[in-house]
């Protein structure tokens, strides 16, 4: 077990985030499990977030400011913890993509994180055999709250004909993130197109892509490989991607008529079946 007082409050947000958590607890006289009793945990949870063992939730932190009066200290801090479980290479991206106003993205393969449910998150990101799955998990859920801000950024999403069909944590999980694209037709700063199979060959067949734009600064381009991301602001390689993208929102069908084909698909492939979940199958 770390001994709490070993622990270098500077390490970390996740070291500052548990030294914090014990000096306010010890401030408020409470012992582990009283604190727990409060916020309706076990006293090992508390020790475990106390010694960085373990990352804390969202609703941890909102629990613990409300049990401590502490004022919204760990609702504020647990959003620098979660950014930081997230892959090194990815959490330069991650801050970009909280500062735009506009986000363009193409997805080729996987719905975009932004718009994807807990379940098929954790699903995806399961393939990389992760460590830590829970926390990156987590990670990606916070990342969504930049569209629930009061003034979000404009997000221009196409995703390809195929991530609908590909089959992704099951029948289930894959009827619950097409639904959940869905409900995004009600938000005026979301907009949602498929680009249909029939489009045939298309301005981006390499692979999906991220343009992101500021009020302030240069317009960036973000793409992945296997190992890692890529951000360049190169003024040709913005205008190149610019014109891709342009192109493939005229070779994409509306947003109504998307959102009716990912409904079709929702009910004709992953409609209600009759005994356990079953993974689907291509």
């Amino acid at each position: 077990m770390v001994n709490i007082r070993d622990l270098d409050p500077s390490a970390s947000p996740l070291d500052y985030y548990g030294s914090e958590l014990r000096r306010l607890r010890e401030a408020a006289g409470l012992k582990q499990g009283q604190l727990g009793s409060c916020i309706f945990c076990t006293a090992s949870l508390i020790g475990q977030i106390e010694t960085a063992k373990k990352v804390p939730t969202r609703d941890f932190s909102e629990r613990a400011d409300a049990a401590l009066g502490t004022d919204g200290v760990f609702s504020r801090l647990v959003g620098l913890v979660l950014k930081s479980q997230l892959p090194t290479w990815f959490q330069a991206y991650a801050e970009m993509e909280a500062r735009a106003t506009y986000i363009s993205t193409y997805q080729a393969q996987l719905v975009y994180g932004l718009l994807q449910t807990e379940e098929y998150a954790r699903a995806v990101l399961a393939t990389g055999m992760p460590r830590r799955l829970d926390e990156l998990v987590a990670a990606r859920i916070e990342r969504q709250r930049i569209l629930e801000r009061a003034r979000p950024p404009l997000a221009l999403v196409i995703l390809d004909e195929a991530v609908l069909h590909r089959p992704i944590g099951g029948w289930k999980v894959m009827r619950n993130q097409l639904g959940h694209l869905l409900d995004f037709a009600d938000r005026r700063w979301v907009s949602i197109q498929v680009l249909p199979y029939s489009a045939g060959e298309h301005a981006s067949l390499v692979g999906s892509f991220n343009l992101l734009r500021f009020d302030d600064d240069p317009e960036l381009v973000y793409t992945e490989d296997m190992i890692s991301g890529h951000m360049t602001a190169n003024p040709e390689t913005v205008r190149e991607a610019a014109r891709r993208y342009a192109n493939l929102q005229a070779a994409a069908l509306s947003a109504e008529d998307s959102a009716g084909l990912i409904n079709r698909v929702m009910e004709e492939r992953y409609g209600d079946q009759s005994g356990p979940d079953q993974r689907a199958v291509a």
